[in-house]
């Protein structure tokens, strides 16, 4: 059946096919937005390869909160879902935190304009109701837990300014047979080490949080990612956990939503991970400790620039999906055109055309061989009605056409071909890099990364879309088809009318680029045909 399509047909179908395909990945393989709050249920049943130790597992119950041992799992009361007092109070630049008597960090505020909700308040990464908290401990005894949960800790100071330099907190907490010291270096940009000493061993967990919980949508990833030493990346989404996943050796473990993390790495001795999961499946993270046990966090935005400030493979927690290999190159590109024009839509219209510009060869012969196909089609027409009945001498002669006049009936799909995975690498960037969160363009469009509020953007699209058709070569001959054709442009606005502002922005300037392109070829056709007319007319 393929084989019966022309050029322009075959362009068509890739396109529709591949938007298609696009749409019904996020539908189908994308976590939907989660509106209902997370209970604290968690379990973790795989055992350490060194000891018989289960991981946490949070019941509730109506009395107190019980600690995991060897063979029974720990149990949350409605006690860890209270606020429970702050013991210190950090405040710094970019962010506000505040640590309560568990020795957990229960608030954490980002500072700038940026991070401010409509009503004027501050954006909050975590959630009292959503459990574990960063910092979290659970220890495998219940009866330790349950003490553990009573007994708050104490701090060695209760307010912290953190300005230019890292600050340090130490937190202890005295227990009938057991103290348990926290010392907790904080930095500016949100990175953290918290050095855990133990006055006798105990087995116990140490998680980095339930993810945080600003920006969950169908459209990204939320859960849990973890880096192994041989690199791999394993993606745990929301309501996908198992709940036995263990990494005896992993580098980092990060819970993130679409644009905050809270991760805890070690990229030279690496983690101990155990996932556990809750009620509705979603991905808790933990973190066997020891003794005497130091280990490296980070709270914040998954902005490149930072993670890579603080270790490049910390990069890899800001996930593009199965077009990761082109959408680094694009991001790392708008930010070197956004660190010189210093506005994020200017910078996505300079990467279309130097994406266009680097493509205009194939592009070019591409509108080339439309233009002579088109030229060809009655030719083509001739030879369908001529050999109606044999197929085989039919491709031959039609081949043998092609071929003598230099036309390709696949040169006009491959810039198309070529055009799909960029476009989907770029919706992956505007999708889940947080430096283009709220990012302006001009006038109406205050934030790329959402669809354009007055859809005028799509409009413009879908106009342009028109015109490109209307002045590009077509070998439809069907009546019907060619009706289809023009609904198109149609069709395509109604698609672009959800997608990212920034997206739409590109594919607008992408088709401003074509439609230029095309009318060149046009003209230079056209010369040369009307040159062709004046030799005849000298020969008669």
């Amino acid at each position: 059946m393929l084989d019966k399509l022309n050029t322009q047909q075959r362009v068509v179908l890739a396109t529709v096919l591949s938007f298609l395909f696009f749409v019904g990945y996020d539908y189908l393989f994308i976590p939907k937005q989660i509106n209902k709050p997370l209970e604290s249920n968690t379990t973790i049943q795989k055992e350490s390869q060194t000891s018989a130790v289960q991981a946490p597992k949070a019941i509730n119950t109506p009395t107190a909160t019980v600690a995991p041992t060897a063979s029974k799992a720990p149990q949350n009361s409605n006690l860890m879902n209270k606020n429970e007092k702050v013991i210190v109070r950090i405040k710094g630049k970019r962010f506000d935190m505040s640590i309560d008597s568990f020795g957990r960090v229960n608030k954490f505020y980002l500072n700038g304009k940026r991070y401010k909700k409509k009503d004027g308040s501050r954006v909050e990464l975590f959630n009292d109701s959503k459990l574990p908290l960063p910092l979290e401990i659970r220890f495998s005894d219940n009866k330790l837990n349950i003490e553990a949960f009573k007994i708050a800790y104490t701090a060695d100071k209760t307010e912290i300014n953190l300005q230019n330099k890292p600050a340090t907190v130490t937190l202890t907490q005295k227990l009938s047979n057991l103290t348990v010291t926290k010392k907790i270096t904080i930095y500016p940009i949100g990175k953290y080490t918290i050095s855990l000493s133990l006055s006798k061993p105990v087995n116990y967990f140490i998680s980095p949080g339930f993810r945080p919980d600003v920006k969950v949508d169908r459209y990204t990833f939320h859960g849990v990612l973890i880096k192994e030493f041989d690199d791999t990346l394993t993606m745990i989404k929301d309501k996908d956990a198992k709940g036995d996943e263990h990494f005896a050796n992993a580098k980092i473990v990060a819970d993130s939503d679409r644009y905050f993390t809270t991760a805890f790495y070690n990229l030279k001795g690496g983690l101990d991970v155990y996932i556990s999961k809750d009620k509705d499946k979603n991905p808790l993270a933990f973190v066997k400790g020891k003794q005497n046990y130091t280990i490296n966090g980070y709270i914040g935005v998954k902005e490149l620039k930072i993670l890579n400030s603080i270790d490049k493979e910390l990069g890899d927690i800001v996930e593009y999906g199965w077009f990761t290999f082109i959408a680094k190159p694009i991001f790392l590109l708008l930010s070197f055109l956004h660190s010189i024009i210093g506005n994020w839509g200017w910078a996505i219209v300079l990467t279309t055309l130097i994406i266009r510009t680097i493509l205009f060869p194939l592009t070019y012969k591409g509108m080339v061989s439309m233009t002579k196909m088109k030229e060809l089609s009655p030719k083509i027409k001739e030879l369908q009605k001529k050999y109606k009945g044999d197929p085989q001498k039919l491709n031959a002669h039609t081949m043998e056409l092609y071929k003598k006049h230099g036309a390709n009936p696949m040169g006009g799909c491959l810039p198309m071909i070529l055009q799909i995975p960029i476009f989907f690498a770029l919706y992956r960037v505007l999708q889940n890099s947080a430096e283009l969160q709220s990012a302006p363009w001009i006038l109406w469009i205050h934030d790329l990364s959402s669809k354009d509020p007055y859809f005028i953007l799509p409009v413009l699209m879908g106009i342009t879309m028109f015109l490109q058709q209307h002045i590009t070569p077509s070998t439809v001959q069907d009546p019907t088809q060619a009706k289809i054709m023009k609904f198109l442009p149609v069709i395509f606005t109604f698609f672009f009318m959800t997608f990212p502002a920034g997206l739409t922005l590109y594919w607008f300037v992408n088709n401003l680029f074509s439609i230029v392109q095309q009318y060149y070829i046009n003209k230079i056709f056209e010369k040369k045909k009307q040159q062709i007319k004046e030799s005849k007319k000298v020969e008669k």
